[in-house]
């Protein structure tokens, strides 16, 4: 897992839009709640999946905000 985690930090280093950066780091996010859910698993500490899933739950609204923060300012900056 840690080394498909690199692999997608340097997706978001080369991206060569910021899309391709946005994916990466919604990717990374995804990795993370995964290594946390698996050490949870092996250690038998089952209060470790509250903190995955707030993790998770953190990195799809930023990724929604992030997305909404550049399409906007695509469009010009006109708000609704």
């Amino acid at each position: 897992m840690i080394v498909f985690l690199g692999l997608c930090f340097i997706r978001v280093m080369k991206g060569p839009t910021i899309w391709d950066r946005l994916l990466g780091m919604n990717i990374v996010a995804t990795k993370i709640v995964i290594i946390i859910i698996i050490y949870s698993a092996m250690n038998n500490a089952a209060f470790l999946l509250d903190f995955a899933i707030i993790y998770a739950l953190s990195g799809f609204i930023g990724t929604i905000y992030i997305a909404l923060f550049f399409a906007d300012r695509k469009r010009g900056g006109k708000s609704k």
